[in-house]
């Protein structure tokens, strides 16, 4: 299996004796069924047991998985008539960040997200999913444009974070993050956000503001990456999965701390297993969120979204200290 990961191995060694079990009874002319039975059998009650019991970093790197769909890939399997809208009217294009008008459910919707490459060119092309401040700039732009004709935001977030390159930096990263973060707090038309692969740091909050935040079963979302922190903590990078265990970044443990609204199931295995199915997971949450949305008056919208990030986060009082 192309990209397998460490703790996949088990899955990939019986799916490959599955594979040649059936090739030699198809050569041979021997009826193998009931041991081909049985072989499946044992490939899905592995794959259960391992999949079912992911630690952090193992969602981490199913996150991080090459084959996992990306934005462009649920746009077109979602929504309809997708027109691209490029440039933030300022600097340049950054492809980076994907962003246009599509049709969703009969509706016409604003969509912006990050976009990863599939191979060393479309990488180095989409800069790793790394925005620059023009992606953030571009994507405010749509967003603007989303208010001014009341259509719904929908943003997918995937990036290890903002790019912090030294040109990034001389043209503004960090104030057009802030803005963006700004200008979708007071956004007068609703806005959804998909976290579906990495969520990191600023990159992944420059279009993550929403009413409406969920996460795909096992994606991420991070202050830092796993071997950022560990580099921070410990100086040492390689102690990640452990950063990873004490950071709460898989969809369980920020549901659980009401930063995000939901958890959209993904196959056993993960979402690149079955795009099309976490596609119509994916749908069928957006398309009920949507409908919640709009009929909602926008004042009322608006200090709702107020209220949300509030109440954000939970946290403990304590009398302060007298010696």
């Amino acid at each position: 299996m192309n990209g397998e990961l460490e703790f996949e191995k088990p899955i990939v060694e019986l799916e490959r004796k599955l594979e040649e079990l059936k090739r030699f009874s198809e050569e041979k002319k021997i009826d193998l069924s009931e041991e081909i039975a049985k072989l499946e059998k044992e490939i899905e009650t592995t794959r259960e047991k391992i999949f079912r019991n992911l630690n952090p970093w193992q969602r981490t790197l199913l996150a991080r998985h090459p084959r996992r769909p990306y934005t462009l890939d649920y746009v077109g399997m979602i929504m309809r008539d997708f027109v691209a809208l490029a440039g933030d009217r300022l600097f340049g294009e950054d492809e980076a960040i994907v962003g246009g008008l599509a049709r969703f459910e009969g509706r016409t919707v604003v969509v912006i997200g990050h976009q990863k490459g599939r191979n060393t060119k479309e990488n180095l092309r989409r800069n790793f999913g790394m925005p620059h401040p023009e992606g953030y700039r571009k994507a405010m732009r749509l967003m603007k444009l989303a208010e001014k004709f009341h259509f719904p935001v929908i943003t997918f977030i995937d990036t290890p974070g903002a790019y912090p390159g030294i040109g990034a930096e001389e043209r503004g990263q960090a104030e057009a993050i802030a803005r963006n973060l700004m200008i979708m707090a007071r956004l007068k038309t609703p806005i959804i956000s998909i976290v579906i692969g990495e969520g990191g740091s600023g990159g992944a909050l420059g279009i993550g503001v929403a009413d409406r935040i969920y996460m795909l079963e096992n994606a991420v979302y991070y202050v830092c990456t796993p071997e950022a922190c560990s580099a921070i903590l410990w100086r040492d990078s390689s102690k990640a999965p452990q950063a990873a265990q004490v950071q709460g970044i898989t969809s369980l443990d920020l549901e659980r701390l009401g930063v995000i609204d939901g958890i959209i199931p993904e196959p056993l295995g993960g979402a690149h297993r079955d795009p099309e199915k976490t596609a119509q997971n994916i749908k069928k949450v957006l398309k009920q969120a949507i409908e919640e949305l709009i009929s909602i008056p926008v004042e009322e919208l608006l200090e709702r979204r107020y209220e949300k990030y509030r109440k954000m986060g939970k946290f403990i009082e304590t009398s302060s200290f007298e010696g």
